[in-house]
């Protein structure tokens, strides 16, 4: 048996709506296109995964118990809905930000590929097959650094990153695979994109 093939999410600004630091459940917003990607996601038999940088947590902002708090709602929302996140993983670290263990350069806090190396290491995923789906610039790295195809969506940061990346998205070291309106978009793309 093969390998599996994974879509790899970010978090915030991708599956549910960017609100600078989600520190409040209150502020939990799943963006409604994200229930039908990821459901297809599931269909397709490829794995859901979310890698999400959680910084707050080494800035005090909230735990590492309220971030799985908000993992364990978000998908409770989506099982709603027909829909599921394979594995959440997230980094809790800022290289100079926080005290104890959180206060590190970790090899886990996007652009570095630590969290999708480990998913694929977890999950036996062929990253060479896979995705990743993200709204800035630093995930479009992080899927370069993984071996991955990396989208850009629009929602999020992702229209003001674009602009960084100029005129010609094409010329960046971290240019997106595809620049897509949403992740039910983005998703679609991957659809396409496998059947080459």
């Amino acid at each position: 048996m093969g390998k599996n093939i994974a879509v790899f999410l970010d978090r915030d600004g991708t599956i549910n709506e960017e609100v600078g630091y989600l520190d409040s459940l209150d502020k939990l917003k799943i963006i409604p296109a994200a229930y039908e990607a990821i459901r297809l996601i599931n269909k397709s038999c490829m794995k859901a995964i979310v890698v999400t940088n959680q910084a707050g947590v080494a800035r005090g902002f909230f735990s590492e118990e309220f971030v799985r708090q908000t993992h364990e709602i978000l998908q409770a929302a989506l099982q709603q809905e027909k829909a599921s996140i394979d594995k959440f993983y997230y980094c809790p670290h800022h290289p100079t930000e926080g005290t104890g263990i959180y206060l590190q350069n970790c090899t886990c806090r996007k652009p570095l590929p630590g969290m999708l190396l480990q998913a694929a290491d977890d999950l036996d995923i062929e990253l060479g097959s896979s995705y990743m789906i993200g709204d800035t610039c630093r995930d479009m790295e992080t899927a370069k650094k993984a071996g991955v195809k990396g989208i850009l969506v629009k929602t999020g940061y992702g229209r003001e990153e674009l602009l960084e990346f100029g005129s010609d998205v094409t010329a960046a070291d971290n240019k997106p695979d595809f620049v897509a309106e949403d992740i039910l978009d983005a998703v679609k793309w991957i659809m396409k994109d496998r059947i080459k």
